[in-house]
């Protein structure tokens, strides 16, 4: 009885559900996991200004850049973004962003491919520009 007792006393205080043959392996995985979700956090957090510095942030703002690209997506000079959106927009009620549109210029099949083409650095900068100077002349 005292050999069980001596032996409780000298191993450390494990979490729940952890036996002592696999201590080590819940301690490296929970600092794996630790070290992930520090990643993912900081790539969450550089995403967004990355891409608004990618699509051309300090000459188009930020609703200016999601207008554009909705124009590119659809195929569709008519579609804005709105700022501020409502709450009444979806997921939380309303129609859907794309709802109705007709105007997508993509090869559906399994696999969808878009036929709208790819957006390169800064380059909704001269988009904007170009159709400004269009509606404007």
């Amino acid at each position: 009885m005292s050999d069980k007792s001596a032996e409780a006393d000298a191993s450390p205080e494990l979490p729940l559900g952890t036996t002592p043959p696999f201590a080590r392996m819940h301690r490296w995985l929970k600092r794996g996991l630790f070290v992930c979700l520090f990643g993912l956090v900081i790539e969450g957090a550089l995403t967004v200004p990355a891409l608004a510095l990618w699509y051309g942030w300090p000459n188009l703002s930020l609703t200016e850049i999601c207008s554009e690209l909705m124009k590119i997506r659809y195929s569709d000079d008519a579609l804005e973004c709105t700022q501020p959106y409502p709450l009444s927009g979806p997921p939380f009620g309303g129609a859907p962003e794309a709802a109705g549109q007709q105007t997508a210029q993509d090869r559906w099949g399994i696999q969808p491919v878009p036929q709208y083409p790819r957006v390169g650095f800064r380059e909704l900068v001269r988009i904007h520009d170009e159709r400004q100077a269009a509606g404007n002349g």
